[in-house]
């Protein structure tokens, strides 16, 4: 897919791998100038380091302070922000149990990151938005935000709340120039996921197979995939789209697909 984003600015939590790299990839591609963020130095330098003309900074979500800084110096240096693209997200990557078993601080870590973390830059990146006018703020959900899975009690309320902000978003900012949307990727093939199910000898291999029998197209997205859709949610021409969820899942959530 192709856009004319030239003269936007676009910014983009998570971006040192996975879905946050490739969609920065693909808003550089189609002209924009971005600025890749994460918490890992060396990964986010070395990401943006690959595209002409892409900038890089250190942020955590979860420090308002650090979020501020940032923004701010997006605005001095680039003049405005016309592109946020909400990705840094955290997951439980071991021990997947019931709620009554789930500890408190992986519950706190998660929510941290995943919800509270996107409120923060959306709440700074708004005000830019606001200022100038005009701008498109895309968040990253999941498809456990619409439809829950089990033992994953922490990562699936986020993400519901994430899919409820944005549209509380979209009715806020919407009408001040200010487009808000998000995107619910099922499983998408990253780093992480082939560590937990896709490499052998991953935590949650042996369990792969039964995930697969969910999805009609019988396999994980490519990073791509998901990029795809961010960058029809940030082409200016799509002008009219405001609080919506886009599920991309390869119909995972469509119905049941697996043979009983």
């Amino acid at each position: 897919m192709r856009c004319d984003l030239s003269g936007k600015v676009s910014l983009v939590t998570g971006a040192a791998r996975g879905i946050g790299q490739e969609i920065a990839d693909q808003l550089a591609a189609n002209g924009s100038t971005v600025v890749y963020t994460d918490v890992d130095e060396a990964g986010v330098r070395e990401a943006a380091a690959r595209v002409p003309g892409a900038r890089w900074r250190v942020m955590d979500v979860t420090k308002g302070d650090e979020v501020e800084e940032v923004i701010g110096w997006i605005v001095a240096n680039l003049g405005r922000l016309d592109i946020l693209v909400n990705n840094a997200g955290v997951n439980t990557l071991h021990g997947r149990v019931t709620i009554d078993k789930f500890p408190r601080e992986e519950w706190d870590r998660l929510l941290s990151v995943d919800l509270t973390g996107l409120y923060e830059v959306s709440r700074f990146a708004a005000r830019v938005m606001l200022e100038q006018g005009s701008g498109r703020i895309i968040n990253i959900a999941s498809i456990v935000g619409l439809v829950p899975l089990r033992l994953q009690c922490a990562f699936v309320a986020a993400k519901a709340g994430v899919v409820n902000l944005t549209k509380a978003m979209a009715l806020e900012l919407g009408s001040r120039g200010v487009l808000v949307n998000g995107i619910a990727p099922g499983s998408t093939l990253t780093e992480g996921t082939r560590k937990l199910f896709y490499a052998e000898g991953g935590v949650f291999h042996e369990s792969v197979k039964q995930m697969l029998a969910h999805i009609p197209l019988g396999r994980p997205a490519e990073t791509r995939e998901i990029a795809v859709a961010a960058l029809f949610l940030a082409d200016p021409e799509n002008s009219y789209m405001n609080g919506h969820i886009l599920t991309v899942d390869g119909g995972w959530t469509a119905g049941y697909a697996r043979d009983f």
